[in-house]
């Protein structure tokens, strides 16, 4: 089913108040690695919103998604202080590890394994 506007007018008010927000609470910077808000998701009521962070060179990943979480409550408090005057509820946020870059970065290292490897089997007379 396709986004509706007003479910992507949500969607980017959230992310970008909650990008500030992990700036604010230190929350950008974890475990010396990057957490980024990579999309928000929006449920077509408004009640709920998904967040998707993207977590660069964290070594511990289980430790900041459970740091972010311990730390829920006071987003959300911080959050809707933001946003009461554009929406008429706060949707219930859902914190889930965006694995993009995982995929990507796993991607490019088959591709160059099986350049590599095509690379060593060509026959006598190719350049």
């Amino acid at each position: 089913m396709e986004e509706g506007k007003r479910q992507r007018q949500v969607a980017g008010v959230i992310q970008e108040e909650m990008n500030d927000i992990f700036r604010r609470l230190g929350l950008n910077m974890i475990d010396g690695g990057m957490v980024s808000i990579s999309s928000v998701k929006v449920t077509p009521d408004l009640l709920e919103a998904r967040i998707y962070l993207s977590l660069f060179k964290v070594n511990d990943e289980k430790a900041a998604m459970k740091k972010i979480e311990d730390r829920a409550w006071e987003i959300k408090k911080d959050l809707s202080d933001r946003v009461k005057h554009q929406l008429r509820r706060i949707p219930v946020i859902h914190y889930y590890q965006d694995d993009t870059l995982d995929h990507v970065f796993k991607m490019e290292e088959l591709f160059k394994q099986i350049n590599s490897e095509a690379g060593g089997n060509k026959p006598s007379g190719e350049a």
